[in-house]
């Protein structure tokens, strides 16, 4: 009886892991390339991803690398526009990449940027990525201070192109001084925050 109660249970838990694996991978769209057959985690992107406005150790691929108890290789370059880092792009693909977070976007705006142009080079950055077998994981970020002009072209983008997506990391941070370091670089508390929003997504995409 015990035997019989213990395989219902079993069964139970084997189903609600299928139904989680099936909603957060489906919702509407599949993830490409995942499982991906990669050897390294990257973040790529710009000052956000550098981890400026944090101390050593406390941004936020820092603490996500120790969270999951692997490198990440930290490609962020300071001051990147989405032009400027698919110059870079081949540094990522030499890299034998498994899954990469790309970051891009902030600098496009603070340069006025147009936004189709924007879209355009981010999209050439994510199929670049998974042409060559990676898993992306598209980070939004904030496009205006009172009202988002990215985040429902960013969660398209995501979905067009399969790429995992965290909406805008930045959300709660900005315009707060216990989370911020400057008025566009959040502190240490700030980049902790974002390592909070992106860490259940990364897991998911490495398992």
């Amino acid at each position: 009886m015990l035997s019989k109660r213990n395989t219902l249970i079993g069964a139970f838990i084997a189903s609600g892991a299928i139904f989680l694996f099936w909603w957060f991978f489906t919702d509407t769209y599949a993830i490409k390339n995942y499982p991906s057959s990669g050897e390294t985690v990257i973040a790529f992107g710009d000052s956000l991803v550098r981890g400026v406005g944090s101390t050593e150790g406390s941004d936020f691929v820092s603490l996500l690398s120790a969270r999951i108890n692997t490198p990440i290789i930290n490609l962020g370059h300071p001051g990147d526009t989405t032009a400027e880092a698919f110059v870079r792009i081949d540094d990522v693909l030499s890299r034998d990449p498994k899954v990469v977070m790309v970051l891009l976007g902030g600098n496009d705006f603070l340069k006025r940027v147009p936004k189709h142009e924007m879209l355009s080079n981010l999209e050439k950055i994510i199929t670049t990525i998974q042409n060559k077998g990676a898993v992306v994981i598209l980070l939004g970020v904030r496009g205006g201070l009172i009202t988002d002009s990215y985040e429902s072209d960013l969660r398209s983008l995501a979905e067009k192109t399969g790429s995992a997506y965290v909406s805008n990391v930045l959300k709660g941070l900005i315009g707060s001084p216990k989370y911020m370091d400057d008025s566009i670089h959040p502190n240490n508390a700030g980049h902790a925050i974002i390592a909070d929003h992106i860490y259940p997504v990364l897991l998911k995409v490495l398992n």
